[in-house]
């Protein structure tokens, strides 16, 4: 395989695995295309379920409390070493980089170090507007000319929360939602908003892949396209449940021998830093906890992992938690059980509103949780206290010290570090958008 690829970085807010080559009643045909024409991963997992720390993992290789994203950049959190970050990276090894939207790693855009950023945003402009201005910055860019090998991160607010209503064929009437939702009025309608913004982001990245065939540029480009984690709904984003961590993970390069297949191997997104740096034929910038897809995708392993493991830290509010997941069994460790439900960090909308008449602000949280992902895919039975699985517990147990002995992790310390000029919502806030300087504590 050649070694100094373009690199093509497609990225949403937000989404899971609701696409249509996860999810049929997902009208995405350009990305159900790019999963025919490339891998489909089925086990893809974030290594934490909030946007910053998710991003930061991905672009550094290494975990939020390795890299210093332990919560949300415009909320003053930042990574601890900028120069690794993929778009300085690569450009410091020859790389033109260049970011069109979002990315949602820094607080200056400026710090994360690519060659040249596009980002067409303004008071009042529509997600719509946005995501297809910056997407023609992106073509633009692809047109060239181009002296060296290029890595281009197109980042779309879609399908980021607020939603901005229902195109056709879309009907709320018709649509199924989640399994870990009610089937309600609101539950339909918000979902049928997610599914058009969904639909939306995919004309966006038509574009920019109708660009690279009639470029010529599939023969020397890796494309790849994923999300930060699971959709902003109840029991979803900011959750270590499956629906939280859970990620969709499309790759095409040529001459892919797993072209037109699925991947059922777990993976995490920090194996596309050390993916990424292969396909460009760049030294690794220091240690990196994820492994390259190639050997995978070459067929000189089956497996890249074992266990995956991610993290919550802060989101708008505090809520410490960490999990380790196999092919069968998931274990999570709630550092703060007593705080319940944390308001703040499920985004406002209405099934946030319709749950929250249920009682959903007010539930509680067990401190270790364990799941039979085989006979409990939705993880709605736990078998902590179950004398039978002891011998499971225990190994999970020891699967998750380990980890966090062997990174440095401030967790198993029982740790939440204070990070100076953040802020976050109060445990006790409902609104994360709230302007109540009382729901903030700020350090």
């Amino acid at each position: 395989m050649n070694r100094k690829l373009n690199l093509i970085y497609l990225h949403t807010h937000d989404t899971g695995r609701y696409i249509q080559p996860y999810d049929g009643q997902a009208v995405t045909p350009n990305l159900m295309a790019l999963a025919r024409e490339g891998t489909l991963f089925r086990s893809a997992f974030c290594c934490g379920p909030t946007c910053s720390p998710s991003r930061s993992a991905l672009v550094t290789g290494q975990y939020p409390h390795q890299n210093g994203m332990l919560g949300l950049a415009h909320r003053g959190f930042s990574l601890h070493d900028y120069s690794r970050h993929l778009g300085s990276w690569l450009r410091e090894n020859g790389y033109e980089t260049t970011l069109c939207g979002v990315h949602h790693e820094a607080a200056d855009t400026a710090a994360l170090g690519y060659s040249r950023v596009f980002q067409e945003e303004a008071p009042g402009m529509s997600s719509l507007e946005a995501d297809t201005r910056n997407t023609e910055k992106a073509v633009e860019f692809l047109r060239g000319p181009h002296e060296k090998p290029f890595f281009l991160s197109l980042g779309l607010h879609n399908t980021h929360r607020p939603f901005e209503g229902i195109d056709p064929p879309i009907d709320p009437n018709y649509v199924k939602v989640p399994a870990c939702l009610p089937d309600t009025e609101e539950t339909r309608r918000d979902f049928a908003e997610f599914l058009t913004s969904a639909r939306r982001a995919d004309a966006c990245f038509g574009r920019v892949l109708d660009c690279v065939r009639e470029l010529g540029l599939e023969e020397s480009t890796l494309v790849l396209y994923t999300t930060d984690h699971g959709p902003a709904f109840p029991h979803m984003k900011c959750t270590l449940r499956d629906t939280g961590i859970g990620v969709s993970l499309v790759l095409k390069y040529p001459g892919n021998p797993m072209a037109g297949k699925v991947c059922d191997a777990m993976v995490t997104h920090m194996d596309l830093y050390p993916t990424l740096c292969e396909a460009a034929g760049v030294p690794l910038p220091g240690p990196v906890e994820g492994s390259s897809l190639f050997p995978l995708l070459e067929g000189s392993v089956c497996r890249l992992h074992d266990a995956v493991f991610s993290e919550i830290n802060y989101h708008a509010a505090p809520e410490p938690a960490r999990c380790v997941r196999t092919q069968r069994w998931k274990y999570i460790v709630e550092q703060r059980p007593e705080t319940g439900v944390v308001p703040a960090n499920i985004d406002n909308g209405p099934s946030k509103a319709c749950l929250a008449q249920y009682g959903l602000l007010s539930m509680k949280k067990e401190s270790e949780q364990l799941y039979d992902l085989m006979l409990d895919p939705a993880e709605g039975r736990n078998l902590a206290d179950d004398p039978a699985c002891a011998p499971v517990l225990a190994q999970m147990r020891a699967l998750l010290a380990e980890e966090m002995k062997r990174t440095g992790d401030f967790f198993a310390r029982g740790e939440l570090p204070v990070v100076p000029g953040s802020f976050i919502n109060n445990v006790s806030c409902v609104d994360p958008e709230s302007r109540d300087p009382a729901d903030y504590t700020y350090f």
